[in-house]
């Protein structure tokens, strides 16, 4: 059996577990074993499970080479307790593994995890908050419409796509937005766009988007600092100072500015044992419970690295901005301290960089529930976000941008004409409010019919024009607005009066003037016959 990516998507920590045990029961060598005098058939040392199911983990591009062969033995000590294993007198159901020589076997079958079973639903779209709807109890007020001036040359190059096809123009209000639109607009946007970099048809299964906090993603975006770190309103939920300070002395190892006492042999490792007691300490991971399905589900993206820092970033704004600041705080320092070369080991076991995961995985990401690959999961999270925890932790420029450009089209209020060039914008009326559509009507008929009356009028008058492009004007504004035309011309004769026919009988010829002009008397000979 080939070891396969597990994607994002529901239940994804399952689906994974599962996989992870039929592996193991198809790559792990089974052979004869004796033990006290007596043979055992198709079974396997603990210290050889190890080996096999180490390299198995290392090789799956869902875990990756940085598992250590101690969480190796965790697992299989969750395999014990959960009967995928037992030992050779059929006993399970405690986390009594260990990395020697007993001997254990596969029971018949191993039991896998069954999935929860929710309603199907189908592709959701998340929907946008609309304020073109009228409020409840609001009073309707007349708005003051503004009356565009234009001369004719002007109006007829906007209206001569077709004689009798141009519609008038409609005014586009819009609700005044509140912060409050605002910030339901940068969640609609944030969850929509999380849910396309996922490739999920629906949040539903990883997340429960009614208790993301709109106000949250709002202060993580906005509140921040020249480098990027989230400032909190509320300063009683900022990190102790002696934390504070005891962590930027080991990430500006050996520049410890903020701790005046001297130092000792392993002072650092005494600073990083407090740092890790604290933070050890937390009643909930810095990534939440809540979101934990949401940011498993991104590890099955690690293999498409632009998606999965787009979608990491993401689904960081979500958090509150309290555990937002701390994580960006507590990451940086680990991978800070990864990288100096001049800070001294801090144990005599383990390198720095698998200290650093193995000591604040589970602060970082953990089940509310206990998984039986929490630490694996864990490990795998964190180790993606030392390695890229300045563009995780950053806002999305262009999801910021995107919203901040929404946002300032919905306060504009718009005069469409259709099939015009370009459509005119004014600026918002603080005073505007919702009136009905037969007020509406009213009021664009009423405010248009003045500035529509002096353009039929300047048309009517110009002499500059040929009297084939006037009469083509007036037809068309004729069709357009018919109500303005017959108040200026209520009958056929008023109209005729700016065409005045030509009188045409042609006057009369004068015999003389088809005679030859006057010539003098010539004396001619004359012949008789």
């Amino acid at each position: 059996m080939e070891p396969r990516l597990v994607g994002p998507g529901p239940y994804r920590a399952t689906r994974l577990w599962n996989e992870i045990i039929e592996l193991f029961r198809a790559g792990m060598p089974l052979r004869k074993h004796r033990c006290r005098f007596k043979s055992y058939e198709r079974c396997f040392k603990a210290s050889e499970a190890v080996d096999c199911l180490h390299e198995l983990l290392g090789s799956n591009q869902n875990f990756g080479p940085e598992v250590t062969r101690n969480q190796t033995v965790k697992l299989l000590k969750k395999f014990l307790k959960n009967h995928v294993i037992e030992d050779i007198k059929g006993r399970w159901g405690k986390e009594d593994f260990q990395d020697d020589g007993h001997l254990y076997r596969f029971p018949p079958s191993s039991p896998l995890k069954s999935y929860p079973k929710k309603p199907s639903c189908g592709k959701e779209v998340i929907k946008f908050p609309d304020w073109n709807e009228p409020k409840a109890g609001t009073s309707q007020e007349h708005i003051p419409v503004k009356s565009v001036m234009m001369n004719s040359e002007m109006w007829y190059k906007r209206h001569s796509i077709a004689i009798g096809e141009v519609p008038a123009c409609k005014l586009v209000f819009r609700r005044e937005v509140t912060q409050r639109n605002i910030e339901e607009i940068w969640k609609s946007m944030t969850l929509s766009r999380l849910q396309k970099v996922l490739g999920l048809d629906s949040l539903d299964e990883v997340l429960d988007t009614k208790l993301v906090n709109s106000n949250h993603i709002v202060q993580n975006a906005y509140n921040v600092n020249k480098q990027g770190i989230v400032t909190l309103e509320d300063k009683s939920k900022e990190l102790p100072h002696w934390i504070l300070s005891a962590m930027k002395c080991l990430a500006n190892w050996p520049s410890c500015s903020d701790l005046k006492q001297p130092t000792y042999s392993g002072f650092e490792r005494d600073v990083f044992k407090t740092i890790v007691d604290y933070f050890g300490q937390t009643k909930e991971p810095l990534l939440t419970f809540h979101f934990f399905d949401v940011f498993v589900s991104v590890l099955g993206l690690l293999q498409k690295h632009s998606k999965a820092i787009e979608a990491l970033q993401i689904s960081c704004l979500l958090l509150p901005p309290e555990n937002r600041k701390r994580l960006q705080l507590l990451v940086r320092m680990m991978a800070r301290i990864s990288l100096n070369k001049d800070l001294p080991p801090l144990s005599e076991s383990v390198r720095t960089r698998t200290l650093m995961v193995q000591a604040f995985s589970r602060c970082i990401l953990c089940s509310k529930d206990e998984m039986d690959l929490d630490e694996l999961l864990a490990a795998k999270l964190v180790s993606f976000l030392m390695d890229n925890y300045q563009e995780i932790l950053s806002v999305p420029s262009a999801l910021k941008s995107s919203i901040e450009e929404h946002v300032v089209q919905l306060q504009r209020v718009q005069i469409k004409y259709a099939g015009a060039d370009t459509d005119v914008t004014f600026p918002p009326p603080s005073f505007c409010h919702q009136i009905s559509t037969d007020e509406f009507e009213y009021q664009r008929a009423t405010g248009t019919q003045e500035p529509l009356a002096a353009l039929l009028e300047e048309i009517a008058m110009n002499k500059e024009i040929s009297v084939k492009d006037k009469k083509k004007k007036l037809k068309q504004f004729q069709k357009s607005y018919p109500e303005v035309y017959r108040v200026r011309f209520p009958t056929p004769e008023t109209e005729a009066v700016l065409f005045p026919e030509r009188n045409k009988q042609k006057a009369p010829i004068l015999m003389w003037a088809l005679k030859k002009p006057f010539q003098p008397f010539h004396r001619t000979r004359s012949f008789r016959m």
